[in-house]
């Protein structure tokens, strides 16, 4: 349950993500300053906390990157970077709720990359997530009601490939701490046990991949008004949601808990969607869409009895 509750909360500050990002999106600001800004922001704030507060373990996570920058570029490039450029990038063609609901198709992608790294999970666990997928789709097509099929799946297609490379990326920082194997080495150091450093680790790894895309884009010059919502994101979703979800992913020692980690991230559709409502004055979903919202938290209800979790 503990689990389960700081989840839920990271849920609440991710979903600021969806809302942010779609308003920078309306109001022009291009994706990759929208996506590469948050991590650039993150990096001050973290940086910033941590000498402050806690200047042994920023020293000794800076001397963990370098003596393992490889398997941190792999992971931080894969879990944050492709993620959430690719979930940013969604923003420009689909209302917030829509991305985040979207999005919910990572519970249907971590049973799958966690058989990927070996660990067994039920059967049953996954044909149930297929409701929450069911759900996505019905969600989708309320949307071809009122924009093209390209915009669609302009809107739709980054945000499922996005949601295999956020748990992989988190896996792999899993395993690593958990014992490594021949590929992923064991990562047996006090600044795995506190998620401020493991953020800052992951960050760290997606340099390389912003880096390379602001110079192959050569993105106009962000206002500043894009410029401040990417510090709120930063703040709320990047270190506030990030470090209370792999706090509670970290807590877990079966592939049973891990998953039902990732499967409360199913509540950022609720919480995206009042946000959307309230600040972006959007409009609520059709039968559709509610229909597809209420298939997604019923498949996250049903997925978690089948999990025992208690």
């Amino acid at each position: 349950m503990k689990i389960i509750l700081t989840g839920v909360l990271a849920a609440l500050f991710f979903s600021t993500t969806f809302v942010l990002n779609r308003a920078m999106s309306l109001d022009g600001g291009h994706w990759v300053w929208s996506a590469s800004l948050r991590y650039f922001w993150m990096l001050v704030f973290l940086f910033v906390g941590l000498g402050l507060f806690r200047r042994d373990l920023l020293l000794r996570s800076i001397r963990l990157y370098l003596k393992h920058w490889k398997f941190w570029t792999l992971a931080g490039g894969v879990g944050f970077g492709v993620f959430y450029a690719l979930i940013t990038f969604s923003a420009s063609y689909s209302p917030g709720w829509v991305v985040a609901a979207t999005w919910q198709t990572t519970i249907l992608a971590t049973p799958l990359v966690l058989l990927g790294f070996g660990k067994r999970v039920p059967l049953r666990a996954i044909l149930l997530t297929l409701i929450i997928f069911a759900g996505v789709l019905l969600i989708n097509i309320e949307r071809m009601e009122s924009s093209s099929l390209s915009a669609v799946l302009l809107g739709a297609i980054p945000v499922f490939v996005a949601a295999f490379a956020y748990p992989f990326g988190n896996q792999l920082v899993w395993e690593a701490r958990n014992g490594g194997s021949s590929l992923i080495p064991s990562l047996d150091d006090p600044t795995m046990d506190d998620p401020f450093c493991r953020v800052l680790l992951l960050t760290l790894g997606s340099i390389p991949l912003w880096a390379g895309l602001i110079l192959i884009s050569h993105p106009p010059m962000p206002q500043t008004e894009q410029i401040f919502n990417t510090a709120l994101v930063a703040m709320f979703s990047g270190i506030a949601a990030t470090s209370l979800f792999l706090y509670a992913r970290h807590k877990a020692r079966t592939a049973a808990e891990l998953a039902a980690a990732d499967c409360t991230q199913s509540m950022e559709v609720l919480f995206s969607l009042a946000g959307e409502v309230i600040l972006l004055h959007g409009t609520l979903p059709g039968i559709l869409g509610w229909s597809g919202i209420a298939m997604t938290m019923l498949g996250l209800v049903l997925y978690l009895r089948v999990q025992n979790v208690r």
